[in-house]
């Protein structure tokens, strides 16, 4: 985005605006933004801010859901890395409004496009966010259990952080595609020939394994 194009330069201001903790001023500048939008794009980049300091869910979906039709209507090469982005934020926003099943289409279609972005710390924050919808969003039965939630709560509790590096990267951004199940499965096997983890550990790490076996091989 060209930093001397006004609508970006007001957001860039609100932003920095809300890192310092000035959130009204951020809201007006942000507003101004989209006051100052002279086209589809420039409205898309605005709504995305201006979605960011909405007081009410129904207020945030709206905006963000303005923000989704403008970039489809641009449809071009500048909007492709808004969209995991775009989707993750409507999938939240549909979440605290009790809208489940319409939330978890949003998230789909958020790690769908996670491959628009460039490699790096903010598609890293972002897929995370969209696993993070995913498993919040599972259509399994609610209180269905985690098979390996008791085990990363005795490393949690033991401070095993070796084990803990290991495991929650390909845990907590898994968008549950076979490769992403393959890689955590991998992690698990690798955890479990080391050897090193108390005996219980071993027999519930063990049990996760075979459990992920048709997972797996899906």
């Amino acid at each position: 985005m060209d930093p001397r194009n006004t609508v970006v330069r007001l957001c860039t201001e609100g932003m920095a605006a809300e890192a310092a903790g000035r959130g009204e001023e951020a809201g007006g500048l942000f507003r101004r933004a989209w006051e100052a939008a002279s086209d589809d794009y420039e409205a898309c980049v605005a709504a995305h801010y201006v979605a960011r300091h909405q007081s009410a869910p129904e207020d945030t979906l709206r905006w963000n859901r303005t923000c989704l039709e403008l970039a489809d209507r641009v449809s071009d090469e500048r909007v492709r890395p808004f969209y995991p982005s775009l989707h993750g934020a409507l999938g939240r926003a549909l979440l605290e409004l009790g809208e489940r099943a319409e939330a978890r289409a949003h998230f789909e279609a958020g790690a769908a496009r996670l491959t628009e972005l460039p490699a790096g710390p903010y598609a890293d924050w972002l897929r995370l966010r969209i696993a993070d919808g995913l498993r919040a969003t599972d259509p399994r039965p609610a209180g269905a259990p985690d098979p390996l939630g008791p085990l990363l709560d005795r490393l949690c509790a033991r401070a095993d952080l070796a084990s803990l590096a290991l495991l929650l990267p390909p845990y907590l951004a898994n968008l549950h595609r076979p490769e992403d199940e393959e890689r955590l499965t991998t992690v698990l096997r690798m955890l479990h020939a080391e050897r090193r983890l108390p005996e219980p550990d071993l027999t519930a790490l063990g049990a996760v394994i075979a459990a992920r076996q048709p997972t797996a091989a899906a």
